[in-house]
């Protein structure tokens, strides 16, 4: 099993996808891989790829995404940087760019190819994968590839009460970003009974190191 310090340390120092990419042109700017790895955390989240705002601070999700993640997980933002806690691996790790209408570019493929498989074999302490996004989704929960991620979060229950081989809870989430909050406004089971139990399991996890 690979040394997380070692992973951490060589993901920081990535430059794959600005001097050799796979998959797509060239990194237009400076990479700055953002990841949270850590030997301890039994929670760790999973997202898509880091925003400008997130690329100039190195902090994941420090955004108002972040400020929402954080109310549905019901932590603080102490318990959410503490990396003894939570794990926060993206799909992609540094910011991709954007598009020709200003939207961020998907997560660069490299970082799925090159990192991913290892990071997850080197925490097998995990019990919860919070799973944010298409990307992720595709990634965690392959078998539900192609499945629209609000027809997949409805079922939560299944994923949130069902570990799986390796005896981990794989939850889907909706993204955080206010652009969701239309489909949270005529989707309130969200908030008024995910949510709460989402709540629940993160305390019990987070609790049982104090």
């Amino acid at each position: 099993m690979e040394k997380l310090a070692n992973l951490q340390s060589d993901i920081r120092a990535c430059r794959i996808c600005r001097d050799a990419p796979m998959f797509q042109p060239p990194l237009p700017h400076e990479p700055n891989p953002v990841c949270v790895l850590s030997q301890t955390a039994r929670i760790a989240i999973c997202g898509q790829a880091p925003g400008i705002r997130v690329h100039n601070t190195s902090l994941p999700f420090n955004d108002p995404s972040g400020d929402r993640l954080r109310a549905w997980l019901g932590t603080s933002r102490a318990e959410f940087y503490d990396a003894r806690k939570l794990a926060i691996v993206p799909m992609g790790f540094c910011f991709p760019g954007y598009d020709k209408h200003g939207g961020d570019l998907p997560p660069r493929r490299e970082c799925r190819r090159i990192w991913h498989d290892r990071i997850f074999a080197a925490m097998p302490q995990l019990k919860l994968i919070l799973v944010i996004g298409q990307y992720a989704l595709a990634y965690h929960l392959p078998q539900y590839r192609g499945t629209r991620l609000s027809a997949i979060v409805e079922n939560w229950r299944q994923f949130l009460f069902t570990p799986d081989a390796h005896g981990r809870i794989i939850l889907p989430l909706p993204h955080p970003s206010w652009r969701n909050s239309g489909w949270l406004k005529r989707n309130p089971w969200f908030e008024t009974e995910l949510v709460p139990e989402l709540r629940a399991k993160i305390r019990r996890l987070l609790d049982v190191d104090n």
